[in-house]
C-alpha cells in the first residue's frame, strides 16, 4: 500500500492491522507496507470485572465533562437536524462514518453507561475579536435543539437537581460548557447572557491567550505570556461566575492562571479535560502543585483521553489512562477526580477506549489496577465528585445572592492594536 503525499499520523490510521486476542491480551500491530511501526497492547479486563463495573455503573453513571459532537454537526450538517437520527449506529452512516471524531451515538452512550454530559460549546480562536459571540451562541442552540428532538432520552439541565432527576428518569442529562473565553467577547455582560441561556461552565481560554488570561501554550512559547495568569478583569470574570454559579473551568490555561483561580474563585473549579503533567509532561496536563491544591478549593480533575495528552509518542492504551486517573487520585485524592474524555475533539484515541461505550472497560481496568477502588471510589470518580462539586458551587451562588452583578468594562489598554479593528466603539 501506497501513503505519499499522506501524513504519517492519517496513514496509520488508515493502514491495515492485526488484532490478537489471547489470554485477555489485546495487541495491535500497525502495518506500513512491509514494516512493521508500531505495536501497542494492553491487558484486556476479566469478564467478571467487566460486568461488575457495569453494575456499577448502572447505579452510578458516568457524568463526562467535555464532548466536542456539536463541534462535527457544524462541520459536517451545518447544524440542520433535518432527518438526522442521533438514535442510530452512526459508524454505519455518511458522513459520520468517515468522520475521524465519531465517537459518540445514542446506542453507544446506553452501552458504555453515560448519565450525565457535558456538551462542548465551541468555535476556533479565528473568532476572537470578531463573530464569536454569534458563533458560540449558535452552538449552545445547537445543543439544546439536540437535546429537545431526542426527548425521550435526554434532558436539558441546569442544576445538580436535575442531573440527578433526568439520570433518575434513565435520560442523559445534558449540559452546556462553552469551551473558551473568547466566547464573551471580554464583556461581563456576554457571561451573563450565556448563563441565560444554559452555560453552566466556561474554560477560560482554549489555544490562544484572552485579553484577561494566559492559554497553556504560553508556558510552550507558542502564545506569548500576555497576563501572567489572570489581568484584574480576569479575576472580575471568575468572580462573576462565582455569583451566577458557572463553573470556572481551568483545562486549557497556563498553571499561572490555574494557581489564580484557585486563589480568587469561592467555589470549586474544575478542569472539564485535563491529565496529569507528572505521567506525561505536556503543557495541557494539570502539575501536581496544581492537584496537591484540590482539596482545598473543592473541585474536580476530569482526565481526558486524548492518547498524545496520555503518552509522550500518542500510542497510549487502556492501561495509560488507568495511570492518569489513579495518578490524579493519589495526588488530589479521591474526591477530586473525574472523566472529562474529550471524545468527539480527539483524533488520536487510546487503544481500549475507542468511544463512550468503553467507559466499563476503564471502570474494570481500575478494578485491577495497582491502586484499590473501592465501589463507592469508582462511584465517585463517575459522578459524584462532580455532583458533590455543583452543588457545593450552587450553594456559594445562593450565599451570594445579595451581591451586586459586576460591571466593570476591560480596560481598551488590554487590548492589541489587531484585536479592535471589528470593535465599533473601539475606533
Amino acid at each position: 500500500m501506497t501513503y505519499s503525499n499522506v501524513s504519517l499520523k492519517h496513514s496509520l490510521r488508515s493502514c491495515p492491522t492485526k488484532m490478537l486476542k489471547f489470554l485477555g491480551l489485546v495487541s495491535v500491530t500497525l502495518v506500513l507496507g512491509d514494516h512493521v511501526w508500531a505495536k501497542r497492547e494492553f491487558a484486556m479486563p476479566s469478564e467478571a470485572n467487566i460486568a461488575k463495573a457495569k453494575a456499577i455503573l448502572d447505579k452510578t453513571p458516568i457524568i463526562d465533562g467535555h464532548n466536542d459532537f456539536i463541534m462535527g454537526t457544524r462541520s459536517l450538517i451545518q447544524n440542520d437536524f433535518t432527518n438526522f437520527d442521533f438514535n442510530s449506529d452512526l459508524t454505519q452512516v455518511e458522513p459520520w462514518a468517515s468522520y475521524v471524531y465519531n465517537h459518540v451515538d445514542l446506542p453507544r452512550i446506553r452501552d458504555g453507561r453515560l448519565g450525565g454530559q457535558f456538551w462542548s460549546s465551541y468555535v476556533s480562536c479565528r473568532s476572537a475579536h470578531k463573530d464569536a459571540v454569534q458563533l458560540f451562541m449558535e452552538q449552545n442552540d445547537a445543543i439544546k435543539r439536540l437535546v429537545a428532538l431526542n426527548s425521550d432520552h435526554m434532558e436539558f439541565v441546569t442544576t445538580a437537581a436535575g442531573v440527578e432527576a433526568a439520570m433518575a428518569n434513565g435520560k442523559v442529562a445534558s449540559m452546556i460548557g462553552v469551551e473558551s473565553g473568547h466566547a464573551i467577547n471580554s464583556n461581563l455582560g456576554i457571561l451573563r447572557m450565556l448563563y441565560e441561556v444554559g452555560t453552566r461552565y466556561m474554560t477560560l481560554t482554549h489555544t490562544c491567550n484572552t485579553p484577561w488570561a494566559d492559554a497553556a501554550q504560553a508556558e510552550s512559547g507558542s502564545q506569548p505570556v500576555r497576563s501572567d495568569g489572570l489581568s484584574p478583569f480576569g479575576v472580575e470574570v471568575i468572580l462573576e461566575m462565582n455569583r451566577l454559579g458557572m463553573f470556572v473551568d481551568v483545562s486549557h490555561v497556563s498553571s499561572a492562571v490555574m494557581s489564580d483561580a484557585l486563589d480568587v474563585s469561592r467555589a470549586p473549579i474544575i478542569f472539564s479535560h485535563s491529565s496529569a503533567r507528572a505521567v506525561n509532561n505536556v503543557v495541557r496536563n494539570v502539575p501536581d502543585s496544581i492537584l496537591e491544591r484540590m482539596p482545598d478549593n473543592g473541585g474536580v480533575v476530569m482526565v481526558n483521553f486524548y492518547s498524545c495528552f496520555i503518552k509522550d509518542d500518542c500510542d497510549a492504551t487502556l492501561d495509560d489512562v488507568v495511570d492518569h486517573v489513579n495518578h490524579v487520585r493519589n495526588v488530589a485524592g479521591v474526591d477530586h477526580v473525574g472523566i472529562g474524555s474529550d471524545f468527539c475533539g480527539i483524533d488520536e484515541v487510546p487503544l481500549g477506549l475507542e468511544d463512550v461505550s468503553k467507559y466499563p472497560i476503564l471502570f474494570a481496568a481500575l478494578l485491577e489496577s495497582d491502586v484499590e477502588w473501592t465501589d463507592e471510589d469508582l462511584g465517585k470518580l463517575a459522578n459524584g465528585n462532580l455532583l458533590r462539586a455543583m452543588k457545593e458551587m450552587e450553594t456559594v451562588r445562593d450565599s451570594l445572592s445579595g451581591e451586586a452583578p459586576h460591571q466593570g468594562w476591560i480596560s481598551s489598554e488590554d487590548f492589541e492594536p489587531d484585536e479592535t479593528s471589528c470593535m465599533s466603539e473601539m475606533n
